[in-house]
């Protein structure tokens, strides 16, 4: 096994809710070479406070908070994480998402096999109270940028990078709505391929997150993302939306 740091970073906005299991998910996993970088994106509830009294409370050194000067937004706070972190491997959770204890692990162990630059995996959908529902979405075992553009299986929580392999520059995450799927694409557009994992390692926490729940709101984004974002005609644009549509709704049936 690699005895490799690895720096996870999770933007923290409004979490008091959650975060404690969060953190509780990383300290718990078996693969303890890791920093837990918390990017504090100026929260209205008691989420910093929250943090704190756990990081005294547990005396933790691989627990750290860092604050931004005024809130900017997840692609901002996962680009701070980025610039400070001190890992060779780059993996993302989001605030109230969850690892399995093997998840780090594996992941490690399936990127040294595959020689990965990019990797991500399966993971189950999971209600408000972190619980699992049973819907598992599973994952190819490769993705390349023109198979991404209508798959968007990579979820942010399952995703890592190694930064020996990719330069850190390349993975600042755009200012656009949906930046994770941005990066991604940003990513294998540059030649590089992400290697699937098919293994249920994260659980998402779909309760409570409105801008995912809002699926208006949610085709807008996608849509925004293969006109402005990727600059697509009309027709790419819809050939490709469509593709992802009827994915979409299959993961969640």
């Amino acid at each position: 096994m690699l005895n490799e740091l690895v720096s996870i970073i999770v933007p923290v906005y409004n979490a008091e809710k959650f975060i404690t299991e969060t953190i509780d998910c990383v300290r718990a996993q078996t693969y303890s070479e890791w920093e837990l970088l918390l990017v504090e994106d100026c929260s209205r509830d008691g989420s910093a406070d929250r943090i704190e009294n756990y990081i005294k409370e547990k005396c933790d050194t691989r627990v750290k908070l860092i604050r931004q000067p005024f809130n900017q937004g997840a692609a901002k706070a996962r680009n701070r994480g980025v610039q400070e972190a001190a890992g060779r491997y780059i993996a993302y959770l989001d605030a109230d998402d969850l690892w399995p204890p093997e998840k780090l692990e594996k992941e490690l162990a399936f990127m040294q096999e595959k020689g990965a630059a990019f990797a991500f995996t399966g993971y189950e959908f999971a209600d408000e109270r972190g619980i699992g529902t049973g819907k598992i979405v599973h994952v190819p075992e490769t993705l390349n940028y023109r198979q991404a553009l209508s798959n968007t299986t990579i979820f942010t929580t399952t995703v890592m990078f190694d930064t020996d392999k990719i330069s850190k520059d390349l993975l600042e995450m755009p200012e656009i709505k949906s930046e994770d799927t941005a990066l991604w694409w940003k990513v294998l557009k540059n030649g590089y391929i992400a290697y699937g994992l098919n293994e249920n390692l994260a659980r998402y926490r779909r309760a409570g997150r409105s801008l995912s729940s809002n699926k208006l709101e949610a085709l807008r984004r996608i849509w925004n993302l293969y006109r402005k974002g990727e600059g697509m005609s009309l027709l790419e644009s819809a050939w490709h939306f469509c593709a992802w549509a009827v994915r979409a709704v299959r993961r969640r049936l």
